[in-house]
């Protein structure tokens, strides 16, 4: 179903503030995946950061369309947020701000990495895989939080 031009130019002019979270790009897809408490006891952390890693880059590809830019621009800005070290940067930002839940999934995606990329440390690649995990996590249990989370990032503009 297509939708109605009125409704892109609402969602276009939204106020995004800090204060109410715009849960609007997360919604939709998590209504898809209802999870019972002992259903989500069985996802390991490496599921969580596989979902993770979807989450973050769905995250960053929508704060990176506005203002519009060429397609290569978009992955050029997309790609330095969604590798392992900026990954691992924005975990040491976030860490303050996370519960104890939150901090203990974040321990769990960093013991589950295993393996890593040549080009990366393994504790930089460590952080990220908790990050992820934390991403997947919060995706299924609590969107609002989710996107709290995400909206403390400083997502930078290498243009």
């Amino acid at each position: 179903m297509k939708p109605k031009e009125d409704d892109l130019l609402d969602y276009a002019s939204a106020d995004d503030s800090a204060a109410t979270p715009d849960l609007r790009w997360v919604q939709p897809l998590s209504t898809l995946i209802p999870i019972s408490s002992s259903q989500l006891q069985q996802i390991s952390p490496g599921a969580l950061a596989y979902l993770g890693d979807a989450v973050y880059e769905l995250y960053v590809r929508r704060h990176y369309l506005l203002p519009p830019q060429r397609p290569q621009t978009y992955h050029r800005l997309v790609v330095a947020q969604v590798r392992a070290e900026a990954q691992a940067i924005h975990l040491q930002s976030l860490t303050p701000h996370l519960n104890k839940t939150e901090l203990e999934v974040v321990r769990r995606g960093r013991n589950a990495a295993t393996g890593h990329p040549k080009r990366v440390d393994p504790e930089i690649y460590q952080q990220a895989t908790s990050l992820e995990t934390l991403m997947g996590y919060l995706y299924l249990t609590d969107s609002c939080r989710l996107t709290q989370l995400l909206q403390k990032l400083k997502l930078e503009l290498n243009l």
